[in-house]
């Protein structure tokens, strides 16, 4: 089993809050893992961390083979990583074909190649009417399928993604679906985080769920569901189905 991602004990505080409780990743290549919680639970930070955004408190982590705590490894690994972060991170005054040039020549893609994939990506995500305007005009759907282009068009072996169907519409999420698809098909590893659970039911072959910070489970995605629903496993995973649901007043009185 060829591992994409591993961590041994990735722990991550903040001060005292523990964000990432020692967990232990294990997603093998060619998969399509979700990576699952309640808001807060540590998602977005565990990706900071996978990718060098963020320097763990303690723990070691893995990405493509190469040891993220080893600056020479974890620039080869970074080589090979798209990413759409949670803060999207974009330039506001470029142009999307601007800001796609930028991305392909920051990976050392050749330039011709760039302009290539920039012709095929700005029509497939629909960006094509508006590459001419500053990302700052962009709305929040248009900035997260800029963002994806920028993450896809270095042809990486892996993808992280969080949240990446948030604000988008109906087609494009469909186009961002197949797009997705492919890249697992044809060998590539991509790790998402979504609170849209039909789309991870959907994309998914693997799942893991964090809860306050701790891995509370990881297993492949018929594994996990085992005839139910991915939506009811993950609420009792998380402890939800066991909590009552709160009622307002002032709805069971009916009052106006």
């Amino acid at each position: 089993m060829t591992l994409a991602i591993e961590t041994h004990g990735l722990s991550r505080y903040f001060d005292d809050f523990c964000a990432v409780a020692g967990i232990d990743l294990k997603v093998e290549r060619g998969t399509f893992y979700g990576f699952l919680g309640p808001n807060g639970a540590g998602k977005s930070t565990t990706i900071k961390m996978l990718t060098g955004l963020l320097a763990p408190t303690k723990g070691e982590m893995f990405v493509l083979g190469k040891n993220m705590s080893d600056q020479r490894e974890a620039l080869e690994a970074k080589a090979k990583v798209g990413v759409i972060p949670e803060d999207l991170a974009l330039f506001d005054n470029l142009t999307a074909r601007e800001y796609l040039t930028f991305v392909g020549r920051m990976y050392r893609v050749p330039k011709e190649t760039i302009r290539s994939r920039i012709d095929e990506l700005l029509p497939l995500l629909g960006l094509e009417s508006d590459e001419k305007k500053f990302t700052l005009e962009y709305s929040h759907g248009m900035k997260k399928k800029l963002a994806l282009a920028a993450a896809v068009l270095p042809n990486p072996d892996l993808l992280f993604l969080d949240e990446p169907f948030e604000g988008v519409d109906a087609v494009t999420s469909r186009v961002i679906r197949d797009l997705l698809a492919h890249y697992v098909a044809r060998g590539s590893t991509v790790f998402l985080t979504s609170h849209v659970l039909e789309i991870v039911e959907k994309l998914c072959t693997h799942v893991g769920i964090i809860v306050k910070g701790e891995l509370v489970e990881q297993a492949s995605l018929d594994a996990l569901r085992q005839g139910i629903s991915l939506e009811e496993r993950f609420l009792e995973k998380a402890g939800a189905d066991a909590e009552p649901v709160q009622k307002l007043r002032w709805l069971e009185e009916g009052t106006a």
